[in-house]
């Protein structure tokens, strides 16, 4: 299973990854997003695909879902009633409504839908996302 990891030491704050984001699924917004912390440095905040996540927990309809072999966090807006509680209990505060389709979720799928290749890892110029094999 492969995770995101961020090494915010190498991040400069140049929204590569935001913009690869938005390019990728050919959206009005992205799946990630960068802020800058109380120390005034850039922080890339991305869906950690939590091994227990709050989110799939409070899915009343199972629109939100783990996926145990690839360990991600995966949407099905079919299923989606629009309630927003999984935006409500992201501890991370990473999850969204799309701005144009405001009953659905904007959510990480690792650009399963694109190729299965993170697109903010392959265009972060500083190298400061990368893919990192983890054990469950």
């Amino acid at each position: 299973m492969y995770r995101i990891r961020i090494d915010r030491k190498r991040c400069i704050g140049c929204l590569t990854c935001v913009t690869a984001c938005v390019v990728s699924h050919e959206s009005s917004d992205a799946r990630n997003r960068v802020v800058i912390d109380s120390e005034t440095k850039p922080a890339p905040i991305f869906c950690r695909h939590c091994d227990q996540p709050e989110c799939v927990y409070t899915c009343m309809t199972g629109a939100m879902r783990k996926n145990y072999e690839t360990g991600y966090v995966t949407y099905n807006k079919e299923q989606c009633a629009s309630c927003y509680m999984c935006i409500m209990a992201c501890p991370y505060g990473v999850l969204k409504s799309d701005s144009i389709y405001n009953k659905e979720i904007m959510k990480c799928d690792m650009c399963a839908s694109v190729d299965g290749n993170p697109k903010c890892v392959e265009k972060c110029p500083m190298k400061a996302i990368t893919l990192e094999e983890v054990q469950l």
